[in-house]
């Protein structure tokens, strides 16, 4: 592997910088340059969050990442996920949590929410593979619903063959450290979701 592009993209209050934060450590980590560029939405709670993240083994010099650039996409709500398709390579892969979070088109009543089937269809048919995870469910099981960000970075880890622990350490940097000991065990039950996958 000598270079990935990433995408992260969801709401605001979901912890999406602060994965990206850690995708990025664990790419230097990993001895790769890493660039990242976070684009926050006009109301950071409730708006869309997306963060460009690029690991190579030559230097990189531009963070953002084109159309059809993207190998891999975690997608922290459905609809976020499906807005961001046209940034996917074809042979490109998504981790998709299933947690709906209405934009307020949707509330309004201005805009429906497409069925979750619908959903999955077209970003099926937009790249190579499609993961859906509800890591809500993980994540309150474990007693806390914010860290739903750490369960699937857990699972995006079963992706490469990096060290766990890089994984493990990256999330120690940025994670309260009165909150570690639910987010490593966050961490740890999102490798195991992303083991079945």
């Amino acid at each position: 592997m000598n270079s990935i592009n990433f995408l992260i993209c969801g709401v605001g209050g979901q912890g999406t910088v602060v994965a990206s934060d850690i995708v990025s450590e664990v790419g230097l980590k990993a001895g790769f340059h890493v660039k990242k560029s976070d684009v926050l939405g006009l109301a950071v709670r409730g708006g869309s969050v997306i963060s460009h993240i690029r690991w190579g083994r030559d230097e990189i010099h531009a963070p953002m990442v084109g159309q059809k650039e993207v190998d891999l996409m975690l997608a922290f709500e459905p609809l976020e996920g499906l807005r961001r398709l046209n940034f996917m390579k074809d042979s490109g892969k998504i981790i998709l949590n299933t947690q709906k979070i209405p934009p307020i088109s949707v509330n309004t009543g201005r805009e429906e929410y497409p069925s979750m089937e619908k959903i999955l269809g077209t970003l099926r048919r937009g790249v190579a593979q499609v993961f859906p995870v509800d890591a809500l469910a993980k994540a309150l099981e474990l007693g806390n619903s914010k860290v739903v960000n750490i369960v699937l970075i857990g699972v995006l880890s079963t992706f490469f063959t990096i060290d766990s622990q890089h994984w493990k350490d990256s999330v120690k940097k940025f994670v309260a450290p009165k909150f570690l000991e639910v987010n490593l065990k966050a961490f740890e039950a999102g490798r195991e979701i992303g083991a079945s996958l």
